[in-house]
């Protein structure tokens, strides 16, 4: 999981990035600094309101022009206003300080859980996919997928590190009532999508099938 931590407290900032159980942690100390390490392989921010050069509500709002990504607010301010107004600028949560760091850890987690499987919207890295509305991301750019496609990837997420068999893929991703399916349907839909998903774990398991390798 690849965090990004927003606070000008250096200590504090230090404390939190020893703290979280990530090997990926990105540390800035102004919003500026943010701006330059922020891109779409990151899972997480957690951002100060006061900053130096600005102010961490209007960051919140800049990123929710073009993405999703969590963020969870650390601040001092503590007014039932201020609360609100974080919530409703787009945070996913918000943690006034002082604070423990057992909490805040918990609270990383909670979002985590909530943003990696909402329903039927699934966000694994830099992809995000959105099955019920048809939207699929890889970064921030718009993927189109046909429907054999989305069928074949939705069984890979929900399947993330398990070997699926050929013949067990060809029969869920080809059950609509199909007599005849070519050989080499399955190993052509899975090509497309490692096209169209640059990058995206799908591996070939020799003699088997293949496996969505999770994140390590």
């Amino acid at each position: 999981m690849k965090i990004l931590i927003v606070e000008d407290d250096r200590t504090l900032n230090n404390g939190i990035a020893l703290s979280l159980n990530s090997d990926d942690i990105l540390q800035a100390f102004c919003i500026e600094e943010a701006e330059k390490l922020l891109d779409s392989s990151i899972n997480l921010i957690i951002l100060d309101i006061n900053l130096p050069d600005g102010s961490g509500l209007d960051f919140c709002r800049k990123i929710r022009e073009t993405s999703k990504i969590p963020i969870i607010f650390l601040t001092a301010n503590d007014m039932e206003i201020d609360i609100v107004t974080g919530l409703e600028t787009g945070a996913d949560d918000y943690i006034t300080k002082p604070f423990s760091l057992a909490v805040l850890r918990a609270r990383v987690n909670a979002v985590s859980r909530r943003r990696h499987n909402d329903g039927n919207v699934f966000r694994l890295g830099k992809y995000e996919f959105d099955f019920d509305n048809m939207k699929f991301l890889a970064g921030n750019t718009p993927v189109e997928l046909s429907k054999t496609e989305q069928r074949l990837l939705k069984i890979f997420v929900q399947n993330q590190g398990r070997t699926l068999s050929r013949e067990m893929l060809i029969d869920r991703v080809w059950s609509d009532g199909a007599e005849f399916v070519e050989e080499n349907a399955l190993s052509v839909t899975v090509k497309r999508l490692r096209q169209k998903l640059a990058g995206v774990p799908i591996k070939s398991v020799y003699g088997i099938g293949y496996v969505w390798e999770k994140e390590k």
